[in-house]
């Protein structure tokens, strides 16, 4: 039999773990002296205490490490836990990964003194225009594409007449950031009247006063455009007007690096 002290020093667990462990009854000692209250663990035990440091240092949970000794006799019930925990150690790893590149691209844009974000904003009118026009709601902003092709599947065969210049725009209709289940509506201008299809509806946009700013690269940027823009309509003694929307001037159908997109963020605005 061996002192708590004496497992603790063979074990590699503190004494202050070894106490928790036998209160939650995740490892009890083989024996405790009733007089003294000295606890004592067999030889064997040390296998139960390197199993559950291997689980720990694997990530368990205490709940899960005693849920996962259960299952040391079963090898295929056994791998299933393992194998799950797996699965879940590389979902945080590509999550750990996304946040290194998020951290790496405001590290380069600091050392480029792009930190400071100073987009030039610009007070124009879009005018009036003739759009063939998509809404949907669809899951998330990241699926902004598939209106796209909703587009080019239904006026394929249509010889529909681009304006020019050519503006690709989508204006965003919730009026607020949504996680999920987004209303979006994407617009392209075109000469001429033509006839709706299932999805495709052709109408007159009247002309809209903007605060613009456009800028080069990912779309991983407007949030940051958005501020800048925000603060200034608030500093120039103006206020929003309408549902902000974008004009791709240069998007993923033209070229699939996104440091080539060129994108113009537009905000409705008024005098105060």
């Amino acid at each position: 039999m061996l002192k708590i002290g004496e497992f603790s020093k063979l074990s590699r667990i503190s004494i202050r773990l070894l106490r928790q462990y036998d209160e939650s009854g995740l490892l009890t000692p083989e024996s405790t002296d009733p007089f003294t209250g000295y606890r004592y663990y067999s030889e064997y035990q040390l296998l139960t205490a390197n199993r559950i440091r291997a689980l720990k240092d694997m990530g368990f949970t205490a709940s899960a490490v005693s849920e996962v000794l259960d299952c040391y006799d079963d090898p295929a019930l056994l791998e299933r836990c393992l194998r799950l925990k797996r699965a879940e150690a590389s979902a945080a790893l590509e999550e750990a990964e996304r946040r290194l590149r998020l951290l790496d691209t405001a590290l380069e844009r600091l050392r480029k003194d792009e930190a400071k974000m100073k987009y030039d904003v610009t007070i124009k009118t879009v005018p009036e225009r003739t759009v063939a026009s998509v809404r949907q709601i669809i899951p998330n902003y990241d699926r902004e594409g598939d209106l796209w092709h909703i587009y080019c599947q239904e006026t394929a065969r249509m010889n529909i007449q681009d304006g020019s210049p050519v503006l690709c725009t989508a204006m965003y209709h919730d009026g607020e950031f949504k996680d999920q289940d987004v209303d979006v509506e994407i617009q392209k201008n075109v000469v001429g009247t033509y006839p709706d299809t299932e999805h495709v509806k052709f109408k007159t946009v009247p002309a809209v006063q903007v605060a613009s700013a456009t800028f080069r690269g990912s779309y991983d940027q407007i949030g940051e455009v958005n501020e800048a823009v925000a603060a200034w309509v608030r500093e120039n003694g103006w206020e929003f007007d309408g549902l902000f929307f974008n004009i791709y001037h240069i998007s993923p159908h033209e070229t699939r690096n996104p440091d080539e997109f060129l994108t113009e963020v537009c905000y409705p605005v008024r005098r105060k």
